[in-house]
């Protein structure tokens, strides 16, 4: 079956004749995006709003931890549902805005594909991610620009209605190509002028004192096979905002299972299963049995694959876990799938990820755990396959206790495990002749992070509230560790070193403020005084 869907998506819209008029009248299933609503009393229809609580509430309960204490009116938001037997998301982000802010942007929308997954409706099922749906709509202020172009030259383009020239410079047509950004989706022929900046109220163009160049920043895109672009257009009839909105009709594809003929068939299978239960055991072959995961670093994930090739009987495996186990691996790694069926003569391509976090950093930089375990593949009415993993970890300054770290007057690499042994597994509060030479009062690893934020971005807003690059992390990560520089070296953002204080701090298996102090901590928070005394208790405490 097809069903024909209409995606809206505008910066600033009033409820009521504005929205209508904004609509195709062929539309069948209209869909609708907002950020930075006009929020005056007279854009509603109703005074009364007896569903907010509800809604309110069941908003905060399904967003991520993180994103409850986020502030500002970035990010991205999605539903899902299931229209017979296909499966659509849909996907609304506004992207971080500044010309030159496309890397990003380009971030945004990874962070997004990755940390969103939603809880399938079969108990059991692993959570979904965004691009594991049939269909992908997303729209948004994604806030591309155009490269490097000068405002009278894209007015000119504009008034001769040259788009195609004009979209040869449009940052996310540039990032698409490269595949940097939304690989795998499409998005329609633009044949309307940019959608920004205009002055509220009319169809001028930006004239305040940030001149902002006209771009195509409101955009609709999607994925999926079955998905046929129908109407791409803007509507210049709108001006509540600088912004002007878009809308796009798609004919989406969708799959219908006939119940008669699916019963019958699945009849027909499990007869045919049965007949074959009776007459074979299945059995697999594996690509590979042995995998070795070399110089593991924290935080940095790691993959290795193998195929699992089935024979000329269906099986359904699982990885199941050894006696006296709770789990089927060790808690830093993770098989996906783990666990499966196969059809005869058919293969799977199982992904080995092993990735070291703060539950497990402490135990592997101490050398009380190895990168090494044995995982067990059962097959059902079959036998077992044994998988040897094993693989060697970096020490990292992330995850070690704080009094170990003040004991470490060299980079953590350059120690040697004996040392980081005895220096992680001695008692809190130790004497400190236990050590040949007296600690530091802050780790040097602190240190250097505390010192760079506060020489170069203590006065910078909402520092902690956008995340990092990965690659900048990293970078940071691996200075600590080595001690490659006295300091940190520069790095392009502030927040990559805010975000890897961050994950610093919560990494230690102590907190800095010791749990016994935390009640006393939080109930002084607001007094100068009363926190000056708890300050001073917990130095006492400590000498």
């Amino acid at each position: 079956g097809r069903s024909r869907v209409s995606l809206f998506s505008t910066e600033e819209v009033m409820w009521g004749g504005h929205m209508c008029r904004g609509f195709s009248p062929t539309a069948a299933s209209p869909g609708c995006s907002f950020q930075e609503l006009d929020l005056s009393k007279e854009a509603f229809f109703f005074n009364d709003t007896p569903k907010e609580e509800e809604w309110f509430k069941a908003v905060t309960e399904s967003l991520h931890p993180g994103a409850k204490y986020a502030k500002g009116n970035k990010g991205g938001v999605a539903i899902r549902f299931q229209f017979h037997n296909s499966t659509v998301c849909v996907v609304n982000a506004h992207l971080a805005a500044h010309p030159e802010e496309y890397e990003r942007r380009n971030q945004e929308v990874r962070d997004i594909c990755a940390r969103m997954q939603f809880h399938p409706l079969e108990p059991g099922c692993p959570l979904l991610a965004i691009k594991e749906h049939d269909v992908v709509l997303w729209l948004g202020d994604l806030n591309y620009r155009l490269e490097e172009q000068d405002m009278e030259r894209v007015k000119k383009l504009i008034q001769t209605q040259d788009f195609q020239a004009l979209h040869q410079h449009d940052q996310l047509k540039i990032q698409r190509e490269a595949k940097l950004v939304f690989e795998g989706f499409q998005e329609g022929e633009i044949s309307f002028q940019p959608t920004y900046k205009y002055n509220p109220g009319s169809d001028d163009w930006d004239d305040s004192a940030e001149c902002r160049v006209p771009a195509w920043c409101d955009r609709i895109l999607w994925s999926g096979k079955t998905v046929s672009l129908l109407s791409y257009q803007s509507h210049m009839a709108l001006k509540n905002s600088d912004h002007k909105p878009v809308s796009a009709i798609f004919d989406v594809g969708v799959k219908v299972v006939d119940k008669k003929s699916y019963c019958k068939a699945f009849e027909g299978i499990v007869r045919s299963l049965d007949k074959m239960e009776n007459a074979s055991i299945p059995s697999v072959t594996l690509s590979k049995r042995e995998f070795l995961f070399k110089d593991v670093k924290y935080l940095q994930l790691q993959v290795e694959s193998f195929t699992i090739s089935n024979g000329p009987v269906p099986c359904q495996f699982e990885f199941i876990s050894k006696p006296n186990e709770d789990a089927y691996c060790k808690p830093w790694l993770i098989a996906k799938p783990s666990k499966g069926f196969l059809m005869p003569d058919s293969e799977v391509v199982i992904a080995l990820e092993l990735c070291v976090n703060k539950s497990t950093a402490t135990a592997l930089n101490s050398g009380e755990e190895k990168l090494e375990d044995i995982l067990v593949l059962h097959l059902d009415r079959g036998k077992d396959y044994f998988l040897s993993v094993s693989g060697n970890y970096l020490p990292s300054c992330f995850g070690c206790p704080i009094q170990t770290l003040c004991y470490m007057k060299e980079p953590i690499r350059e120690m040697l495990p004996e040392a980081i042994r005895e220096l992680t597994l001695m008692p809190l509060l130790t004497d400190d002749a236990f050590w040949e030479e007296k600690p530091l009062d802050v780790p040097k690893e602190l240190w250097m992070m505390v010192d760079l934020l506060c020489r170069s971005a203590c006065h910078q807003e909402g520092l902690f509230q956008q995340p990092g690059l990965r690659p900048e992390f990293e970078q940071i990560r691996d200075w600590l560790d080595t001690g490659t520089l006295d300091v940190l070296g520069p790095v392009a953002s502030n927040h990559s070193v805010a975000e890897a204080l961050l994950l610093f701090l919560e990494s230690l298996p102590e907190p800095v403020v010791c749990y016994k102090s935390y009640r006393s901590s939080l109930e002084c928070a607001n007094s100068y005084e009363m926190s000056s005394q708890v300050r001073q208790a917990l130095r006492e405490g400590q000498d």
